[in-house]
């Protein structure tokens, strides 16, 4: 099968802003679809594991938070290779030799960061002991942990791949890959948990293989695609693989490892607020659970914006054309503020009906948890413009390959006054878990001011390619 091509994803400047709006929702809509279909692998995991009892829950929960937390991190350190890519189109000379370049040494750098973060994962019965977590529940989560681990070189592997191909105009792979590795995901963990059809009953050890597995599958999609697709093997992606280039690996970790540090500052940030609601209410932390994810989904139209951003303004950085970078960015930053306006008054309008896919909101029992999801979530409806504010703008920074700045004010924002604000709304005043809610959002929106104001002051504090 082949994704059909997308002439408007070429890398020459567009002839007006509506031609780039068409241009970068080519290249957004199957990143927003794939980060949505990786979602559902999360739930899809949930709502199998659940079956199992509260301890198998709690124990996939923690091992699958330890997992993305460390496998992300690494995915963000290789993200490097998407406004690197992307300039290397936009220059155009030697372009397929740059691109390759680019993509082998982000394949080297993630593989070889995966070592250290599968010996950590081995100990992660230690590391939640350590955490304090009950004994068992660390117990099932450090077997289900010594399964998973072996997926860290594939998820990043395939995250790299992903990156490729969107940069190189073939973002509906990424769709296609996202959801065949789901599919695999649902039917491993009915056979391998249950013990469906030939497979035997491996409870969640079960669930651990399903992801495992689900995992090669996206990456081995991946291969094939890279080598098989007309207008991506041209670049050999995979040729003279076991030669490195040692500047071009500099570059990866110069530009990445800032990214890579602004996400794990972003996941702490909210794990730090789930443990605040943890401190103040068990129908807190259910409160703040339902309602987060609700955002998280939202979210990932405003991400997948900003992953498709970052592409066209490093093709504009890498022609070295000012005005296509200006309309690239504005372009990205209105779409990406316009889909949160809706998404926060769908949020505002209608709470009771989001909350509503997971509980039951007429049950007396659950009363108390949709009162508080559904204050948590008006808080929410505000923060949206601001969370894709902030994650566009970003974005639009690393198509100039800006990154250090950005994760200095990342990590202002979301611990001195996002942290810090949630633990004085939500101790220090009646607000309760409310208040950290609005902390959160404090700490988004200071966020998003500054990177909008770096990206508006980009030519006077040198972020412009010479003319």
């Amino acid at each position: 099968m082949e994704v059909p091509a997308t002439p408007s994803l070429v890398a020459t400047s567009p002839s007006s802003a509506a031609a780039e709006g068409r241009a970068l929702l080519a290249l957004a809509g199957p990143l927003v679809g794939a980060n949505l279909l990786q979602m559902a692998i999360a739930a899809v995991d949930v709502v199998f594991v659940a079956r199992l009892g509260a301890v198998d829950l709690a124990a996939a929960t923690l091992a699958a938070f330890l997992f993305n937390l460390l496998s992300y991190a690494l995915i963000g350190l290789t993200s490097a290779a998407a406004p690197l890519i992307a300039a290397e189109r936009g220059r155009k000379a030697h372009a397929v030799r740059a691109v390759r370049r680019s993509v082998r040494m982000a394949l080297w750098v993630g593989i070889a960061g995966s070592v250290p973060v599968m010996l950590l994962l081995w100990q992660g019965e230690a590391l939640l002991r350590l955490a304090g977590q009950d004994a068992e529940v660390a117990r099932r989560a450090g077997g289900f942990l010594m399964v998973l681990l072996a997926a860290v070189p594939l998820a990043v592997a395939a995250g790299v791949m992903r990156t490729t191909a969107a940069a190189l105009g073939r973002p509906g792979w990424a769709f296609l890959a996202t959801g065949l590795a789901l599919l695999v995901d649902i039917v491993g963990n009915w056979m391998l948990i249950f013990g469906h059809g030939p497979a035997p009953a491996l409870g969640l050890v079960g669930s651990a293989i399903a992801n495992l597995v689900s995992f090669a599958v996206m990456a081995l999609a991946y291969v094939v695609i890279l080598l098989r697709d007309p207008r991506l093997r041209r670049y050999h992606l995979f040729g003279r693989w076991w030669t490195i280039d040692w500047a071009r690996a500099g570059d990866i970790g110069r530009i990445g490892a800032p990214i890579m540090a602004t996400w794990m500052l972003e996941g702490g940030l909210f794990g730090g607020a789930a443990l605040l609601m943890g401190l103040i209410g068990v129908t807190d932390v259910a409160a703040h659970a339902i309602a987060l994810n609700i955002a998280a989904f939202a979210f990932q139209l405003p991400f997948g914006i900003a992953q498709a951003a970052t592409i066209r303004v490093g093709l504009a950085y890498g022609a070295g054309d000012r005005r296509w970078i200006a309309r690239a960015g504005n372009v990205a930053l209105a779409l990406g503020i316009g889909v949160m306006a809706v998404t926060a008054a769908t949020i505002w309008i209608a709470p009771r009906a989001l909350i509503g896919i997971y509980l039951d909101t007429e049950a007396p029992a659950n009363a108390a948890v949709v009162t508080l999801a559904i204050r948590f979530l008006a808080v929410a409806a505000v923060f949206q413009l601001a969370d894709g504010a902030q994650a566009v703008a970003a974005g639009v920074l690393r198509g100039l390959q800006d990154t250090r700045v950005p994760m200095l004010i990342a990590a202002f924002g979301y611990w001195v006054i996002g942290f810090g604000s949630s633990v004085a709304l939500g101790f220090a005043t009646p607000l309760a878990g409310t208040g950290v809610w609005w902390g959160l959002a404090a700490g988004l929106l200071v966020v998003a001011l500054l990177l909008t104001m770096r990206w508006r002051a980009r030519a006077r504090i040198g972020l412009l390619p010479s003319c």
